[in-house]
């Protein structure tokens, strides 16, 4: 028997019927890969801030950790993939403003930054991460 659950919340954009947006197994939580996607009207947005972007994505990933019972100071890994190495600078102040304010603990999750494509032309930056609670 497993203990495996869907994790999902309406305060983060709906997922593709092919994937969750996290699931959780015991005390591990993985959230599923997040763009900027507002989740009250299901639209992405900031189109060419990464930095807004990024904002919006930790958002998303934020609340879907909340439904799963966690938060961003329970996460030991994200995993950033931008489409060009040009915003990282502007990803990482977005990224580290967010992350940093929300790490009581003060012990900052693991990372790993990959350059690639993503699924949408507009999509500058994907985020997805991986929780270990209590």
């Amino acid at each position: 028997m497993s203990d495996k659950t869907a994790v999902s919340t309406t305060d983060a954009p709906a997922p593709m019927p092919v994937f969750s947006q996290g699931v959780r197994k015991g005390n591990v939580l993985q959230v599923s890969g997040q763009g900027s996607v507002d989740p009250a009207t299901g639209e992405f947005v900031f189109v060419g801030d990464v930095k807004a972007q990024t904002t919006r994505v930790l958002q998303n990933i934020e609340a879907i950790l909340k439904a799963g019972g966690g938060s961003l100071d329970d996460v030991v890994m994200l995993r950033v993939y931008l489409t060009t190495r040009d915003d990282f600078g502007a990803m990482n102040e977005a990224y580290a403003d967010f992350v940093s304010t929300r790490t009581p603990s003060g012990v900052l999750p693991s990372r790993t930054t990959v350059f690639t494509g993503l699924p949408l032309p507009d999509m500058l930056v994907e985020i997805d991460a991986l929780a270990v609670l209590s």
